[in-house]
């Protein structure tokens, strides 16, 4: 069985970074670590690579070193020669003799002939190292010589005791005019083809000195941008990195017993593993974006102590064959390096998709995590904790079943229910607790964010404390209500019509046929009961402004249904109330009046039609849904028989609208020029003025059946 304390020894000595502290010794530490990741994913071959230049290094530098020490002892042999010799014969030099080649070597020479004087011409090579001319002058004339490093060691030993040795001078060459330069071209045209080794060292051991120190920048600059810079997509993190706890995922009780279950097998999978459950550890987590599956992984990490790396499964592939599988590879060889530790993908809906077809490419990349999950490629299979996290939807994709057996664990994720969403939005003000109003009545926001993850809630509640401090004040329940605006609808601004009244006017009249056939529908159900009609209806705030998001001119804001089932009278009431801008605008301004307004909501009836008749049989004499016996049915066009019933029912229901909205034709007027004015109407500013409208309205000019409202505050 797994010890916490020893995987935190084990991640401390893979090199994590530590969460506190610092010092050399933890940046070095923490490098070494990276180096060794970085080796760890390298082909052989590239090692190989490495491994050479970093030998070339030290034998260049050897060399360079080596070189430079001969030019060393050479160097001291040449400034020998010039002992004894005094401050004014260095410079002396006879420039009124002629120069002529001399013949044999000097050493000979000079026991053969009487000499006068003995000049050296030098000139630095490479810091230390000379090159050296000698002009031996002898019977008016000055035989010139350029002798090997052999010769210049024995006329260095011998010029301390030879009666030639007080005759040396030394003359720099940068120190000649411009005729002796000329003289010195010509002999060292003559004297090329035999410069001594020295010289010949010399370049040599600079240019293995420049190598050395070339290798060395080169290679550091390489480990240190393969390190630093390619590898930060593939860089664990350690457990003391991850801020917040399980804690912090409020509402998620079903969840976190998940992954107490999950705790509790890997730190007993001995246990387990007498029980036969020893394959390799995966959990596969799903569910729609935003509901806290990368939080969950983090907190996980946390819990068992144990570094996790994140990688997004939509950038395995790198453009080029078998991309995806080698960078899979690569993580592999870093999580199977540490032993202990947890590999996080995220966003892999393609890869549980089916294989086949034409996505070869992909298919190699899937084929590679199918090993992986094995436990086919690494020997410590039990040690790694492998999450695969998706938005995949089973109900419209078919995912791949070799893939789905891989995994011993699933974690489904959903969207919270109303008191979950009250508790979410509890605990994000929590933390701005000092600037929140006191008891904030969060019953309307629970209701507005039907549908929305956790991570909607959190923009909403980080927008709120935008909108207050750009007003000045504390987040209330009206600034909660602004956010929500802000985030479901978009941006919306009144300057699109504010001088176009005709626009106004159809947008106002588009808007009030949607609310009045919700109205219409919910006044029936409460019985006469304003409170419960107000609970009930779905609308929030009809807008003249214009909404740049979906191209609008015009909106209404309203909550999400909350049925989970709904029947086919609730489905024909949503096409009610979508046919009711339409309808509106035919009763008002004529068929040939109808606007393009309408185009979003004669899809999404259409869409719901489809799916009551094509897919749940409704208006038909069986139950049958022939869209699944055709191949990728929801791209094929509706046979005659389905398009004949979805016209007939929506004839029928877009008859039965326009007649209910023909009973409220004043009203909408009424309402419709409170709209204009105001620019934006919430549901109790509405149902207010409905019922002031009623209350002074002639009961001939109200709905057939409908109770006159009292004249009280809704």
């Amino acid at each position: 069985m797994s010890d916490p304390t020893q995987c935190a020894n084990d991640a401390a000595s893979t090199g994590e970074a530590p969460a506190a502290g610092s010092g050399t010794r933890a940046w070095f530490k923490a490098t070494t670590a990276r180096l060794r990741d970085w080796l760890a994913i390298q082909t052989p071959g590239m090692k190989l690579a490495v491994l050479g230049v970093a030998l070339m290094i030290p034998a260049s530098a050897y060399y360079a070193w080596s070189a430079l020490e001969r030019q060393q002892k050479l160097s001291l042999e040449v400034k020998a020669m010039a002992a004894g010799q005094g401050a004014e014969a260095a410079w002396a030099y006879n420039t009124a003799l002629p120069v002529v080649f001399g013949s044999g070597s000097v050493l000979s020479f000079l026991e053969t002939h009487p000499v006068a004087r003995i000049t050296i011409i030098y000139r630095p090579i490479l810091w230390t190292v000379s090159e050296r001319f000698v002009l031996v002058e002898s019977q008016g004339r000055q035989y010139a010589y350029y002798p090997s490093d052999m010769e210049t060691k024995i006329l260095a030993d011998k010029a301390v005791t030879a009666p030639w040795g007080g005759k040396l001078t030394f003359v720099p060459q940068a120190a000649l005019d411009g005729a002796s330069k000329d003289m010195l071209a010509r002999l060292e045209q003559r004297f090329g083809e035999a410069r001594p080794q020295s010289e010949q060292d010399a370049w040599k051991g600079g240019a293995s000195a420049l190598v050395s120190a070339t290798l060395t920048l080169g290679l550091l600059a390489f480990l240190w941008y393969q390190v630093g810079g390619q590898r930060k997509p593939l860089k664990f993190i350690s457990p003391q990195q991850i801020s917040g706890d399980l804690e912090d995922l409020v509402g998620m009780d079903d969840i976190k017993a998940e992954v107490a279950q999950i705790r509790d097998q890997y730190e007993r999978r001995l246990e387990y593993a007498a029980y036969g459950v020893n394959k390799p550890f995966n959990v596969m987590f799903s569910g729609p974006a935003g509901t806290g599956k990368t939080k969950l992984a983090s907190y996980l990490a946390k819990e068992l102590n144990l570094p996790i790396l994140f990688h997004s499964a939509a950038n395995l592939e790198t453009g080029y064959v078998a991309g995806g599988s080698n960078t899979l590879s690569r993580i592999l060889a870093l999580a199977t390096r540490r032993k202990r530790c947890i590999v996080f993908l995220d966003e892999a809906q393609d890869l549980f998709m089916r294989r086949g077809g034409n996505r070869k490419y992909d298919d190699d990349t899937q084929n590679m995590l199918l090993a992986i999950l094995d436990g086919v490629r690494t020997k410590s299979d039990a040690e790694i904790i492998w999450i695969v996290a998706s938005n995949f939807n089973s109900a419209n994709l078919q995912m791949d079943e070799a893939m789905l057996r891989r995994f011993q664990m699933k974690v489904d994720f959903r969207m919270p229910n109303q008191q979950e969403r009250l508790a979410i939005t509890g605990h994000y003000l929590r933390q701005r607790a000092d600037k929140v109003l006191p008891d904030l009545d969060l019953r309307h926001f629970g209701e507005l964010t039907e549908g929305c993850s956790p991570a909607d809630i959190e923009t909403m509640v980080n927008q709120a404390g935008i909108i207050a401090v750009q007003a000045g004040q504390m987040i209330g329940a009206h600034t909660l209500m602004q956010a929500a605006e802000r985030v479901l609808v978009g941006n919306v601004n009144d300057n699109t019509t504010k001088e176009r009244e005709r626009d106004r006017r159809i947008i106002a009249v588009h808007e009030w046929g949607h609310f009045l056939m919700d109205f219409h529908h919910q006044r029936k159900l409460a019985g006469g009961d304003w409170n419960a009609l107000q609970a009930d209806m779905n609308t929030i705030k009809i807008s003249l402004k214009a909404n740049p998001r979906n191209n609008a001119l015009g909106f209404v804001l309203h909550k999400q249904d909350s049925n989970l089932l709904k029947t086919k009278g609730d489905m024909e009431h949503e096409v009610r109330v979508l046919l009711g801008g339409m309808a509106n605008e035919e009763l008002f301004f004529g068929e040939d009046g109808t606007t393009g307004g309408a185009h979003n909501d004669i899809t999404r009836v259409t869409r719901l039609l489809h799916h009551a008749v094509a897919e749940m049989g409704m208006y038909r004499k069986t139950r049958l849904n022939y869209a699944a016996l055709v191949k990728d049915g929801s791209n094929a066009p509706p046979d005659e028989e389905t398009r004949s019933i979805m016209e007939a029912q929506s004839e029928r229901l877009f008859s039965e609208t326009k007649a209910v909205l023909a009973e409220y034709t004043a009203l909408t007027e009424h309402l419709t020029g409170c709209l204009m004015r105001s620019g934006e109407m919430t549901l109790s500013e509405a149902l207010g003025e409905i019922r002031r409208f009623e209350f002074l309205a002639e009961p001939a000019a109200m709905p057939t059946g409908q109770a006159r409202g009292q004249l009280t505050p809704a």
